[in-house]
């Protein structure tokens, strides 16, 4: 199991509709590209960082995660709404160590 997550700030003001627009739109669009399994929005509530939202989804496998990314969606999504309206991001793919 992969955990894909992706911290940002968006260029819009916080409480936008612009915002709103951009935060409906990807869960629209990203949650139902095949693979994509438990897909959340969250804002961050902490001031310790400038990123302001969180997407986080999980998949299967690795397969999952590479069909995911070169989803025709993913890519129309990424290249039409995210590189002109997120300002800063960090993203972070992650597997569970074991116990």
């Amino acid at each position: 199991m992969i955990q894909h997550t992706v911290s940002f700030r968006l260029v819009s003001a916080p409480g936008s509709a612009e915002e709103a627009d951009f935060l409906d739109t990807a869960r629209a669009t990203l949650s139902a590209i095949p693979g994509v399994q438990e897909f959340t929005v969250s804002r961050q509530i902490s001031p310790k960082s400038t990123h302001t939202h969180q997407f986080s989804m999980v998949f299967a496998d690795a397969e999952a995660y590479r069909a995911y990314d070169a989803h025709p969606a993913h890519g129309a999504f990424v290249a039409d709404r995210w590189v002109p309206e997120v300002a800063e991001f960090q993203e972070l793919d992650l597997v569970a160590i074991p116990a």
